[in-house]
């Protein structure tokens, strides 16, 4: 079964998609939570994250169940066969970290896409088509159009240079990861810095006269909403820390406030 992805076709609409990042949490029914918790996708973070390549294929094949499209991180764009890879064991599309040239993005493409866009490893049977049987041409079609492709842009370098990046065929969105952004503009860890959010704003308007969707990863509701009042429309927000580490630290202090002196 070659599924359907919906972000593509919300994000085609001129829709908002918001969504979140699981790093450790590799247990497929994670997955059926995110699902029911009304995120419209996660990324599985396997650049700073502890998922291998067993308990992804596990993770994307319960997300392939409940229709929670998988955006996953990988550690680098500068192995091909890693991204193909990923992309076979069921990944609805792939997050392309440290993205600053349109030589790699170019290369991401190439390696991501089947022919006429690119030369992807063929493997026609595996996660991401439920190991069914299809038609070379047929499948390689059907899989160039649903893969997403998201390039992460974490870098003034970046950011300069995002005209060109995005103008590539078969480039979907742009993600700016503003935690690298700032320590490339030497304020480390200050994401909600002027100088950060000017760069921020620079990439979204960049993106907005090419009608590319462009997103940005905040770690509060507040900041989400933010953004997608400025433009913002592949927005995620949090990770499992937030939800998991944040909330029961809050709960948790708040409960013993309770307990006598």
């Amino acid at each position: 079964m070659i599924l359907e992805n919906p972000l593509k076709k919300t994000l085609k609409a001129g829709g908002v998609v918001c969504g979140t990042m699981i790093s450790h949490l590799r247990l497929p029914a994670v997955a059926v939570m995110m699902k029911n918790a009304g995120w419209d996708y996660v990324f599985v973070d396997c650049e700073h994250g502890s998922f291998s390549p067993e308990s992804l294929a596990d993770f994307c094949i319960a997300a392939r169940g409940v229709n929670l499209p998988t955006i996953v991180r990988v550690p680098s764009i500068h192995e091909p066969q890693r991204l193909y890879q990923t992309l076979d064991l069921g990944a609805t599309g792939l997050l392309c970290p440290q993205t600053e040239t349109k030589a790699e993005v170019e290369a991401i493409i190439h390696a991501t896409k089947y022919h006429p866009l690119g030369q992807r490893g063929m493997a026609t049977r595996n996660v991401h088509t439920s190991w069914g049987r299809y038609k070379g041409a047929e499948l390689t079609a059907r899989l160039n159009q649903e893969t997403m492709i998201v390039l992460q842009i974490e870098s003034a370098k970046a950011v300069e240079n995002l005209d060109q990046l995005i103008s590539v065929p078969g480039v979907d969105a742009a993600f700016i990861g503003p935690n690298d952004l700032s320590q490339t503009l030497g304020l480390p860890g200050d994401p909600s810095a002027p100088e950060v959010v000017k760069y921020v704003e620079r990439a979204l308007e960049t993106c907005r006269r090419a009608n590319v969707p462009c997103g940005v990863h905040t770690f509060d509701v507040a900041g989400a909403k933010q953004w997608i009042q400025k433009g913002m429309r592949f927005m995620a927000c949090g990770n499992e820390v937030t939800w998991l580490v944040d909330a029961g630290q809050k709960a948790s202090a708040e409960i013993r406030e309770a307990v006598p002196r």
